[in-house]
């Protein structure tokens, strides 16, 4: 029992970290979100984000026409309620497969979750209204304003999508064709929101900036879990050809012999004593 209990917790131990580090940082993230927008409420009070927001809507709508505005909503709806979600799956599915590890699902979808909350939570709490209609291209949109939905998750979503392709990717060029098709998408995202009349510049800049912290905080807690592997000498994370949950094994001891002129017997498959060396790393 105690080596079951013993294999189990090394196992569990950086998970546990990571999941505690996720937690506490979610709660971070929007108590910062919370903040963010009483200050913020505080400077719409005094007009202060006048010259900002009203001149990046005018802005926006001197380049309008009706075949760019169809394909900045075509755009700006991968980022949204059924786009990301899609967008999202199938991009871990890919991680999934080449890293041979749940670890991609745990850190998109937990990042997903704690962003698509302080979303919420600062919509409800600020309630700050979006531009006039007259002044948007349709479909509309009715929900508060602050801060932008399709920003902040967009950030969050392909900012972990892009930090472990990176890990994954094995020559420089192609880390840095990652890292920048990934802030093109993520600005894009933003400014398209701008472009359309559908949030205000400062709902912009605020999402990038709580999903940039989130995405910060994300990637801290993957690292601290990899440093108390690498501390606790457990091996490589469990993956699908070593699943350590799931088959774990006994280490491999020689029975000695009760007479010393009885030879050993080795294990079918063993290969002799040259091929047992104490069993899978992956399996502790």
């Amino acid at each position: 029992m105690k080596s079951l209990i013993g294999r189990y917790g090394r196992w569990l131990g950086p998970y546990a970290a990571l999941w505690i580090t996720l937690v506490f940082g979610g709660f971070l993230v929007i108590a910062l979100a919370l903040l963010g927008a009483e200050v913020y409420q505080s400077v719409v009070a005094q007009d202060g984000v006048a010259g900002l927001d009203r001149p990046a809507l005018e802005m926006a709508k001197q380049y309008r026409n009706p075949g760019l505005d169809a394909a900045v909503t075509a755009f700006t709806n991968i980022g949204g309620g059924i786009g990301m979600p899609i967008l999202a799956s199938i991009l871990v599915a890919r991680l999934i497969y080449v890293s041979r590890s749940w670890r991609p699902l745990i850190l998109v979808g937990g990042a997903a979750a704690v962003s698509i909350t302080a979303t919420t939570v600062s919509k409800t709490l600020l309630g700050r209204v979006r531009p006039d209609h007259i002044d948007a291209v349709p479909p509309f949109e009715f929900s508060p304003s602050f801060p932008s939905g399709h920003t902040l998750n967009t950030t969050v979503v392909i900012g972990v999508v892009v930090y472990l392709m990176c890990l994954q990717a094995d020559r420089t060029w192609i880390r840095i064709s990652v890292i920048t098709a990934g802030a093109v998408f993520i600005i894009a995202m933003g400014l398209s929101r701008v472009f359309l009349g559908h949030h205000w510049m400062t709902d912009v800049i605020a999402a990038w900036l709580l999903g940039l912290a989130w995405l910060g905080m994300v990637i801290l807690a993957h690292r601290l879990f990899h440093v108390i592997r690498r501390r606790e000498h457990a091996g490589p994370a469990p993956t699908f050809e070593h699943p350590a949950h799931l088959t774990a094994k006994e280490p491999h001891h020689r029975v000695e012999a009760q007479d010393s002129d009885t030879p050993r017997q080795e294990a079918p498959g063993t290969g002799g004593s040259h091929g047992s060396r104490g069993g899978d790393p992956a399996s502790g």
